[in-house]
């Protein structure tokens, strides 16, 4: 897959296809910001930050895209649980 597709995808599943999930979900996040923290924290084990140069879109390697695209895919599909990903992505960051 091109770097223009992965970013589209990236995009496409952060900015729109998770946020309208959200409610029905009952995640504990709505916005894509927070969606994007949650999946590239958890991509690479770690504040995201500490591991890729902002804007982290387009710093990420195309493994660590893919990775966090994963991870959001397998949430929407109800194989990863997003309140315990969002967990461990504020744990990293001292937020609880």
């Amino acid at each position: 897959m091109s770097r223009q597709l992965l970013l589209e995808e990236w995009l496409q599943l952060t900015r729109e296809a998770m946020p309208a999930l959200a409610k029905r979900r009952r995640w504990p996040v709505r916005f894509d910001h927070c969606f994007q923290r949650i999946l590239l924290d958890n991509a690479v084990g770690g504040r995201w930050y500490d591991h890729i140069e902002s804007p982290a879109y387009r710093n990420a390697s195309d493994a660590q895209l893919r990775d966090a695209i994963a991870l959001g895919k397998a949430a929407i599909k109800g194989n990863e649980d997003l309140a315990a990903l969002n967990r461990k992505s504020l744990e990293w960051r001292g937020q609880l």
